[in-house]
């Protein structure tokens, strides 16, 4: 897929601050439906990038702090 580039390289701020917007967008409910539906799928994979981003931070302080 051609956007997994894209997605790799997004740091986990810009993917959360525009998951932020589009839940904003949703939520006041006057978009059409396929303006909705397309943007309920761009939430989900910034959902995705936020996530994986936050379980390698989270191994990585693991990682780190094996030790102590």
């Amino acid at each position: 897929m051609q956007n997994e580039g894209k997605e790799e390289e997004m740091k986990f701020e810009t993917a959360l601050e525009k998951l932020e917007e589009i839940v904003e967008e949703l939520e006041k409910g006057e978009l059409p439906l396929e303006e909705t539906i397309k943007k309920f799928e761009e939430g989900i994979m910034l959902c995705r990038i936020c996530k994986e981003k936050l379980e390698r931070a989270e191994a990585k302080i693991e990682e780190l702090t094996d030790w102590l």
